[in-house]
């Protein structure tokens, strides 16, 4: 069966994961397609289980203390921790594995 969905209607850009709304649910993975405008962040957080790669598909992006162009992909590993600048309007996509919708912790400061 072919379905067709719209981003629009999926939370925040997340497509496939273990979680309603979605295109395909699964615990394996999640993907994102996010659109910030400039100014958009988010704060310092870590994943304890997941892994999360992030692709800057247009503008410009501050993660991990890095400014990030289209083109860039950054893996973070589970435990370490990140926030996210939208330096411009930009698009990413994002992939975590596994899907864990509650793996995601505030904290107070990146080293």
């Amino acid at each position: 069966m072919i379905k067709i969905d719209k981003l629009e209607d999926m939370v925040r850009g997340w497509f496939v994961g273990d979680f309603e709304p979605s295109a395909l649910r699964t615990k394996e993975f999640e993907v994102g397609i996010r659109r910030y405008n400039a100014g958009d962040a988010e704060a310092a957080h870590v994943h304890r289980q997941t892994l999360e790669i992030t692709a800057i598909m247009s503008g410009e992006a501050r993660m991990a203390g890095r400014t990030l162009v289209p083109g860039d992909i950054i893996t973070i590993e589970p435990g370490d921790a990140t926030a996210f600048e939208a330096l411009t309007d930009c698009v990413t996509v994002v992939v975590k594995t596994p899907s864990l919708v509650n793996d995601k912790f505030p904290v107070d400061h990146i080293d």
